[in-house]
């Protein structure tokens, strides 16, 4: 999966465990136990990260409720504004109603 270097580099430092993402076909092919490779779009630089759950969600307003966002790739700056129209950037609500939203948890692999 690419991702930015900001959200990568959170992966990397241990601070996001919860990758959130379309719950598309590609990522209802993931189960528990999966490898996923991360890639820094900025870089190319890669890690990668054992699924240990699978949250599934009608839509990310469902998701925020939950889950802690600080392990979601909120910092302690941006967690008292977080909201889930965040995620309208990558995912319009039209495709969250289509697909649903997923939160992967992840541990890195050292």
């Amino acid at each position: 999966m690419n991702l930015a270097a900001e959200p990568f580099n959170l992966i990397a430092s241990g601070k996001k465990t919860i990758e959130l993402r379309l719950y598309d076909e590609k990522r209802q092919k993931i189960k528990v136990g999966d490898k996923i490779k991360f890639t820094n779009a900025r870089d190319g630089a890669t890690l990668y990260a054992e699924v240990l759950a699978l949250y599934l969600f009608k839509n990310f307003e469902e998701l925020y409720r939950p889950l802690p966002l600080s392990d979601c790739g909120y910092t302690e700056e941006t967690l008292k504004s977080a909201s889930p129209k965040d995620m309208e950037a990558y995912y319009t609500p039209e495709r969250q109603k289509l697909y649903g939203v997923v939160g992967i948890k992840i541990k890195l692999n050292r």
